[in-house]
């Protein structure tokens, strides 16, 4: 069996039960719209990680490239595949009964969100590293200093409770997502 096959098979399966606890957290506003208040910033996390989501299953195609899979290898991307799992757990847990609905939740889970969306940016780039030199040095210098500042605005957003500050800083995310994923695969043709 092709080595690569049995690992896109894998992240298929993780990346897929991602989407879809995304989307049935999200599906719960409509079916229930009396139980839980949506909550803005919550919702546009939820969205960024939709979007991080399918920009992730395209990021990946490269490693097809890997000719032979390594067991540290293939565990490293089975465990990169599940922080963005983890990220959607931590978005829409089974219920927020405990908690002032979801903007209660989400300020108190900032922590466990941002620590784990830190990793997410510095599994990355190692990541990417898996896909050899060529294939990291031709982003330039703006994947680095993109992954810094993730990680940089991460660390901040762990201490930091202000409302303006997260309404600010998932509109940067998303604006700059969006951005970037035009500017790597549209106009590259």
């Amino acid at each position: 069996m092709e080595t690569f096959g049995h690992v896109r098979m894998v992240i298929g399966f993780i990346l897929s039960l991602s989407l879809a606890h995304l989307l049935k957290g999200t599906a719960k506003f409509i079916q229930h719209p009396g139980r839980e208040k949506p909550y803005w910033i919550h919702l546009s996390w939820v969205g960024y990680i939709f979007i991080l989501l399918v920009h992730f299953w395209w990021w990946e195609i490269p490693l097809h490239a890997i000719k032979r899979w390594t067991f540290p290898e293939y565990i490293f991307v089975v465990l990169f595949i599940t922080t963005f799992f983890l990220l959607c757990a931590l978005l829409y847990p089974d219920d927020v009964k405990e908690y002032d609905g979801y903007k209660g939740y989400f300020f108190s889970r900032r922590k466990w969100f941002f620590g784990v969306l830190a990793f997410s940016f510095v599994a990355d780039v190692v990541d990417t590293m898996l896909k050899g030199t060529l294939y990291l040095h031709h982003f330039g210098w703006e994947y680095p200093a993109r992954n810094i500042a993730h990680v940089v605005l991460c660390l901040m957003a762990i201490r930091i409770s202000n409302q303006t500050f997260h309404g600010a800083l998932v509109m940067i995310f998303l604006l700059y997502e969006m951005s970037y994923i035009l500017r790597l695969y549209l106009s590259a043709g």
